[in-house]
């Protein structure tokens, strides 16, 4: 089954781009610009992994962190560096996915869990 993983910040003339480049079959790529594009996505189900693009503000970015861990115990967050520009978004993300594939999240006993949502 494909893993849900969501892009924010991406700009909307680079989305379709993105796909093609990632090119990961496990993956279903859900895209978004903000909290209420978090929200609906998580409202929707589960995201195994988000990645907060380096164009967004510092602000935005910890908003973004501190919903995503509201809404899932199971996420991860991953922020792009400001440095290498939008052209830098696929191979960091492309990257990231590759080094996680693996990492299947169990739950542990000993798990401390925040979640306003329960899992499922």
């Amino acid at each position: 089954m494909a893993k849900r993983v969501m892009i924010v910040g991406l700009r909307p003339d680079l989305v379709r781009e993105f796909r093609e480049q990632l090119d990961h079959p496990d993956v279903e790529l859900v895209t978004g610009s903000g909290l209420d594009d978090v929200r609906a996505a998580f409202a929707a189900g589960d995201i195994a992994h988000v990645f907060l693009g380096g164009g967004l503000d510092l602000d935005s970015r910890l908003a973004l962190v501190s919903e995503v861990f509201r809404s899932s115990d199971l996420a991860t967050v991953h922020m792009k560096d400001h440095r290498s520009g939008p052209e830098g978004f696929v191979p960091f993300v492309r990257a990231v996915l590759t080094g996680l594939r693996a990492y299947e999240p169990a739950l542990s006993p000993h798990a401390v869990l925040h979640a306003d949502r329960p899992e499922g």
